[in-house]
């Protein structure tokens, strides 16, 4: 049976962001949130590493305006340990679904529990395809901390919010 992991729940249990790669209901979701009184399945700061889930557990995994909480700006080694964790806990070819905003939005920094923006570009150090730049951009090589790997599925914004959808790639997809 299809998994689900709906972080940052709060007080909605609504899909906001479903494409032919999924269903538009959830099939068997679990819920996180730091706010014991949202009543999450499992109360966790999204902030403390590692998650609490095992290997492979989750078939998606859906963050809605939550991401820009976790971390600093250019703390970069929380920025790949945090995706690790996401990777680590998505099953073979399951997706992260996030949206976030966008970084000219009032919001992005107008919200005092704002502490990072991500935008499209950030995603490229997660894709293993993106470091074919090192060398002729400035982009920093960072493959010595990334071992995940999440291929870039699909981005869009609108309305002032960043949405983008990433795919988990693993060794036993490629061997098997």
């Amino acid at each position: 049976m299809k998994r689900e992991l709906l972080i940052g729940c709060g007080n909605s249990r609504d899909k906001k962001v479903h494409g032919p790669w999924t269903i538009k209901e959830w099939a068997n979701l679990t819920t996180l949130d730091i706010d014991s009184t949202v009543k999450p399945d499992v109360v966790h700061d999204l902030n403390a590493l590692p998650y609490p889930f095992e290997d492979d557990s989750f078939d998606e995994i859906h963050a809605y305006e939550v991401l820009e909480h976790c971390g600093q700006q250019g703390d970069w080694r929380f920025f790949f340990a945090q995706f690790y964790e996401f990777w680590r806990i998505l099953k073979p070819g399951a997706f992260f679904v996030a949206t976030v905003p966008m970084w000219n939005s009032p919001w992005a920094w107008g919200d005092p529990g704002h502490t990072r923006v991500i935008v499209k570009d950030s995603l490229i150090f997660l894709d293993e395809s993106g470091y074919a730049q090192i060398g002729t951009t400035a982009m920093t090589d960072y493959r010595d901390v990334w071992t995940g790997n999440f291929e870039r599925f699909g981005a869009f914004e609108e309305g002032g919010m960043f949405a983008f959808v990433l795919k988990a790639v693993k060794l036993s997809q490629i061997k098997g």
